[in-house]
């Protein structure tokens, strides 16, 4: 998000993902799933591209990134 320019909403967009970390920080997978977790971050991305840039674009991608590079089988 630094490198987009978009850093002044990291705030917002991680008091919308309230719930999905315990009080240690760690994934709370007991509670959502992470390919559940990631395509919420993505649409909150695509939030902001909106507002940023006028459409999506700029956050596509990020889901199949994110998968592919961290999600376990």
């Amino acid at each position: 998000m630094g490198r987009l320019g978009w850093r002044g909403h990291f705030g917002g967009l991680a008091a919308r993902l309230d719930g999905a970390f315990g009080a240690d920080g760690v994934f709370a997978h007991d509670r959502l799933r992470f390919v559940d977790f990631v395509d919420d971050v993505e649409e909150l991305l695509e939030e902001v591209a909106r507002w940023e840039e006028g459409d999506e674009e700029a956050a596509d991608g990020f889901e199949e990134y994110v998968l592919q590079h961290y999600a376990r089988d």
